[in-house]
């Protein structure tokens, strides 16, 4: 795999699960035992990453305590967000603790289960300066929904609640250049989705690549509870 860096947005809240999962950061969630974190870790270091880059916030001192500087062969930088910095700053943020121009970038809070390899290939071969991991789902409206064309250029993104039905959602997995990214004069604090992807993708060629892989994203309750008995299963 040419790509060996990873930022990974591990600096969520995690609002929703404060009654279930008190005084650890979402990430940090224990999936009978095993920190949640650490399901996305190990499948990065199988696929070849060198480095990662925890971007953190909302008690990082609790990451930070439990891997310290390495996990499984890889070594760990942090990128600690003194104040909330959205999804698309704290990228930005994190970009600084790089020296490689393309980078893997994945929610902390999101187990997908994509072929790696694959997923790199694909976005090298297209030459593009970024390529989104995508799901199909039996009902989009809590995802809202991507569309690409039969060379999967993204042509639109629906946002959540607009539509349901089976459709492609963002998986929450990208590769991205880092040059291009730091040259739209973006500013501190943005989310991501909302002005890169969803703004960006006519004036930019964006591309998606689906997965049918298992996907799970522990931010409710109910898919939290999920998690405990299916991602150990998913690790084997």
């Amino acid at each position: 795999m040419k790509t060996t860096e990873a930022i990974i947005l591990a600096g969520g809240f995690g609002t929703r699960l404060q009654h279930i999962v008190n005084k650890l950061p979402k990430p940090m969630a224990p999936i009978n035992g095993t920190p949640f974190l650490s399901f996305l870790m190990k499948k990065l270091a199988k696929a070849g990453i060198k480095h990662i880059i925890l971007s953190t916030g909302y008690l990082h001192e609790k990451i930070e305590s439990f891997y310290k500087n390495s996990f499984e062969g890889m070594d760990i930088t942090y990128a600690q967000e003194i104040e909330p910095l959205g999804t698309g700053g704290a990228i930005l943020y994190a970009l600084e603790k790089t020296t490689t121009d393309n980078l893997l970038i994945l929610n902390g809070d999101t187990l997908f289960d994509i072929n790696f390899e694959y997923f790199d290939t694909f976005y090298h071969s297209h030459q593009t300066t970024l390529a989104v991991s995508l799901r199909k789902v039996e009902d989009i409206s809590r995802y809202g929904s991507v569309s690409i064309n039969n060379h999967n250029k993204i042509f639109f993104f629906t946002e959540k609640n607009q539509k349901s039905g089976e459709g492609l959602i963002n998986g929450g997995i990208y590769l991205l250049n880092k040059s291009w990214l730091k040259k739209l004069n973006l500013p501190k604090t943005f989310s991501f989705e909302k002005e890169v992807l969803e703004k960006l993708f006519n004036e930019y060629e964006f591309f998606g690549l689906t997965f049918e892989n298992y996907f799970i994203d522990i931010g409710v309750p109910e898919d939290y509870e999920r998690a405990q008995k299916e991602c150990f299963t998913w690790l084997s």
